[in-house]
């Protein structure tokens, strides 16, 4: 099968032939239509994520078909569209698994990192990590509710019950959680980079009731704030932006340095916490939510061959919603 390859750490990936991989005891093996493509994948190539697996073939946003099953693998059958997501595996005992926070396990092991995941043309993957796509959503559009949607979601319930929501970069994840705010009747607030009027004015059209820079404070104090950017330097920035007792979730794998800030930032039980991973709840709450709403999601397509391409894309903040590598031709349309 052809993939694309980080063989090593800040060089561009490779474009190679590999053995098909076989799918093992509770595996599934997938023909690949889509896989999105995630902050968390410049991270890896970048080695800011320490440790992947090498060479590793990038992506945990995987659309594709079942088209082969290993020993014991019941729960989806030859033909059925699935997603993968960016928890591959559990230990199932630790004291996290033990508590229903698999994502906290201390042997968990990571699609696209740990795991080869979908910038190819075929993937296996643990059945019991996968989740059904929902009808409706063709592939290339499914593909980001697999991790933009699910982090996104899971940083969602970490703002509890706030009425008036910040965004602190407004990409994939941000895109879509506004879609739910608006669901939901609550209000967003979307920050960008400085001077980017054209993702300013995606927000509003998207059902943000106001947008500006990053540098920006809103106009009404917020109940709460999410970064989604990996800049440290917004997290003081939006503790001045939340009233007293608001929460700000850092909502990213990997953030730059966290400046130094005066207390009186996080006086005021303002609250600081950070998200983690997913649980395989996130996945069927928000698989369940996204078609009722239902959540549309705007991508910019790239051929499987021009990941490359499509990473320099986004990390020059050029990319409107989310970026998607097409890779069986033509895309399902199911």
């Amino acid at each position: 099968m052809r993939a694309m390859i980080l063989s090593a750490p800040q060089q561009p990936l490779q474009w190679v032939d590999l053995p098909m991989p076989q799918p093992g005891e509770r595996q599934v093996l997938l023909q690949v239509h889509a896989c999105g493509i995630c902050r968390t994948d410049l991270h890896v190539v970048d080695g800011e994520l320490p440790q992947p697996k090498l060479p590793l073939v990038l992506g945990h946003q995987i659309v594709g078909t079942v088209v082969e099953r290993g020993a014991g693998a019941e729960f989806f059958a030859i033909g059925e569209r699935v997603g993968v997501p960016w928890l591959g595996q559990t230990c199932h005992r630790c004291s996290y698994c033990r508590s229903q926070r698999e994502n906290l396990c201390d042997n968990a092991r990571f699609t696209g990192y740990q795991i080869d995941g979908g910038y190819a043309e075929y993937a296996v993957a643990d059945e019991r990590f996968c989740f059904p796509i929902p009808a409706g959503y063709p592939d290339l559009q499914a593909a980001p509710l697999l991790c933009a949607g699910l982090i996104g979601y899971r940083a969602l319930r970490m703002a509890g019950d706030a009425e008036r929501i910040g965004l602190y970069g407004f990409g994939a994840a941000a895109h879509i959680v506004i879609q739910v705010l608006r669901h939901q009747g609550r209000q967003g607030f979307a920050f960008t980079r400085a001077g980017d009027s054209q993702g300013q004015q995606f927000a509003r059209s998207l059902g943000a009731v106001w947008a500006g820079d990053s540098t920006m404070l809103p106009p009404e104090p917020l109940d709460a704030a999410i970064i989604f950017a990996p800049v440290g330097a917004l997290v003081p920035a939006a503790l001045k932006a939340v009233a007293k007792g608001g929460v700000v979730v850092c909502a990213g794998i990997h953030m730059s340095d966290i400046p130094a800030f005066p207390y009186e930032l996080l006086w005021g039980e303002r609250m600081l916490r950070s998200v983690a991973n997913l649980t395989r709840r996130d996945g069927e709450e928000f698989l369940a939510l996204a078609p009722r709403i239902p959540i549309q999601t705007q991508v910019e397509v790239f051929p499987l061959q021009q990941a490359n391409e499509a990473l320099q894309a986004l990390r020059q903040g050029q990319i409107q919603g989310a970026a998607v590598l097409a890779v069986a031709s033509p895309p399902s349309e199911a």
